[in-house]
């Protein structure tokens, strides 16, 4: 086998070995190579470039791809695998109940200038989880798990997002911590704990200490 047939081999069992983690969708965003198939199935790598990989540095993806673990032939890349987790837990976040300012103002009973105004205020001081639309342009949703039946903050919530939001961290980070069991709290989740008056101060405290982490995270 030549050096190009053994290239294209590599190729394809590199393709099909993250096809079947799952793992294709995230090789940009996680600043990795991507992969293109030709009608006949075969997987052609491309650097960030557009340009078609050599074999060299194929090989040197491979060896990237398999560093992880005691045994390289299954070894999973765990940067890759995080980038995948963050796409889906944001995924599953964003099928979760969320307002824009248009249904948000139908709650309250407020124009949907004085919405957007209202959310902009609450978010810049920290009141409210405010995050990025899919559908770009500057659009913002308004997770629905932090309001009350009137379309307001819950009083309870306020000193727990104060030191989550103001560690200026991915909001979506802040979101699913705050909506999903956390170690911190012994397995209850954070937003619903925190209408406990026995628990409150508790997840005020996790809330500061993970504010306190994210804060310390390189960005």
């Amino acid at each position: 086998m030549d050096e190009r047939e053994q290239a294209e081999r590599l190729s394809t069992e590199l393709a099909d070995w993250l096809d079947g983690l799952g793992l294709l969708p995230h090789l940009a965003e996680a600043g990795l190579p991507t992969v293109e198939r030709t009608a006949a199935g075969q997987a052609i790598w491309r650097d960030r470039d557009g340009m078609p990989l050599t074999p060299e540095r194929l090989r040197e993806l491979e060896t990237e791809l398999r560093g992880q673990g005691e045994d390289p032939a299954h070894a999973v890349p765990v940067g890759l695998l995080q980038v995948a987790r963050r796409a889906e837990t944001r995924a599953r976040l964003l099928a979760s109940p969320t307002h824009d300012h248009a249904s948000l103002a139908a709650v309250r009973g407020t124009s949907e200038n004085a919405t957007r105004f209202a959310v902009t205020k609450a978010g810049n001081e920290r009141r409210m989880l405010v995050v990025p639309s899919p559908e770009g342009g500057g659009a913002v949703l308004v997770p629905a798990f932090q309001l009350g039946e009137d379309g307001g903050v819950r009083e309870e919530l306020l000193a727990v997002l104060e030191p989550l939001l103001a560690a200026g961290g991915d909001p979506f980070a802040v979101w699913a911590w705050l909506t999903q069991p956390a170690a911190l709290l012994g397995g209850q989740v954070p937003e619903q704990a925190a209408a406990d008056t026995d628990e409150h101060d508790l997840v005020v405290t996790a809330a500061i200490h993970l504010g306190e982490r994210l804060r310390a995270t390189p960005r």
